[in-house]
C-alpha cells in the first residue's frame, strides 16, 4: 500500500543527515543498502501468527556513494508491507491492512514528513 502526497517522495537529503533523522523516528537502514540505494524500515508487530508489518521508505543516490557515506539520497513514495514468514514482504493492493494500522502508519509518516520539509527542494 502506497502513502502518496505526504511530502516524503522526491525529498533530497544527505545520507548522514537522513540516517540520523530516520533513526529519530525508529526507521532502521541496517544492512538494507547497496552503492546506489537505501531502504529504511519501521517494524510493526502483529498478533497474527508469522506476520509482521513494515513501513518502508526506499531511496536512491542522486550523487555520491552510499558505501562511502557521501551520498545524496532522493526518497521515493513510502509503502506499507506485510511480511509473511518465511516468504517475504508483500506490498500489493490485494493485501488487506487493518484500518488502525493504516491510520498509525499515516501519523508516523506525517511526523517524519514534517521534519523532512526543511530538506525539500523548492
Amino acid at each position: 500500500m502506497k502513502f502518496e502526497n505526504l511530502g516524503i517522495e522526491d525529498t533530497v537529503v544527505d545520507l548522514k543527515i537522513l540516517d540520523r533523522l530516520m533513526g529519530n523516528h525508529a526507521f532502521i537502514r541496517a544492512g538494507q543498502w547497496d552503492y546506489e540505494r537505501v531502504t529504511y524500515d519501521y517494524k510493526i508487530g502483529s498478533n497474527e501468527e508469522n506476520v509482521t508489518y513494515y513501513i518502508r521508505i526506499f531511496g536512491h543516490a542522486v550523487e555520491g556513494d552510499v558505501d562511502r557515506g557521501d551520498a545524496i539520497i532522493k526518497l521515493l513514495t513510502p509503502v506499507l508491507g506485510k511480511h509473511y514468514y518465511p516468504h517475504g514482504v508483500e506490498y500489493g493492493e490485494q493485501e488487506n491492512f487493518p484500518e488502525n494500522l493504516v491510520e498509525r502508519t499515516s501519523k508516523i509518516l506525517e511526523k517524519l514528513s514534517e521534519e523532512l520539509k526543511q530538506y525539500k527542494a523548492e
